[in-house]
């Protein structure tokens, strides 16, 4: 009953987060409705995803233009490849849109790593496990400086900023057991976030404070 590009259109995109098939299907006829202009404005818009990259260290999705340009470094996003950020306190967060609403706050200059959203299970997926064990490479390998008496490098400080929910709280338990021996002191953000909250939903200001407040 309904045209194969329409059908085809609603298969795909009822498979992204917050939208089912019903409303896949409106989209699909809306954007029918547009015009052929428009239509290739939004294929072009949607086309343009394909030119972006992954940062190979905090896993942050990001435009080529935006990298250092230094030889062996191209593929680095933007705060990975800024030497005035600390690279011995790094933030754990789960989504890109963290990442973002941290940064708005002004108030950490350290380095990320996208772990991916974390489950409910409190059991980490194989890709989220391959993201962990970059950092431990790059923690052993870049923070010889930081050394400890028993030669172990550590990470000053990693920061665990998850959603304080149950789940989270589930999670962040698991990502301190791995890293434990990783950083000098494994902390969480304060409790600034109301418990149930989310990151990336927080205002600038509470989102601070939570930072401040970590421990």
């Amino acid at each position: 009953m309904l045209p194969d590009p329409i059908k085809k259109f609603a298969e795909e995109f009822s498979k992204l987060p917050s939208i089912g098939p019903r409303q896949a299907t409106r989209l699909a006829f809306y954007i029918s409705s547009l015009g052929k202009n428009k239509i290739k404005e939004i294929t072009d818009v949607i086309s343009g995803l394909n030119n972006l990259e992954t940062c190979p260290r905090c896993f942050r999705t990001h435009s080529p233009s935006t990298s250092s340009g230094q030889a062996g470094k191209a593929k680095l996003c933007g705060i990975c490849s800024d030497p005035t950020r600390s690279k011995s306190i790094i933030a754990i967060v789960e989504k890109e849109t963290d990442l973002m609403s941290l940064e708005k706050t002004k108030k950490f200059n350290g380095w990320y790593l996208i772990i991916g959203e974390l489950h409910k299970n409190g059991e980490l997926e194989p890709e989220q496990k391959l993201r962990l064990s970059a950092l431990k490479s790059f923690i052993k390998k870049e923070l010889n400086g930081h050394s400890t008496s028993s030669g172990q490098a550590k990470a000053d400080e990693i920061i665990l900023a998850v959603n304080p929910t149950i789940y989270g709280d589930l999670n962040a338990s698991l990502l301190k057991k791995e890293l434990a021996e990783y950083a000098g002191k494994i902390t969480r953000l304060g409790r600034g976030i109301p418990t149930g909250g989310e990151i990336e939903f927080a205002d600038e200001e509470t989102l601070g404070q939570a930072i401040d407040k970590r421990g």
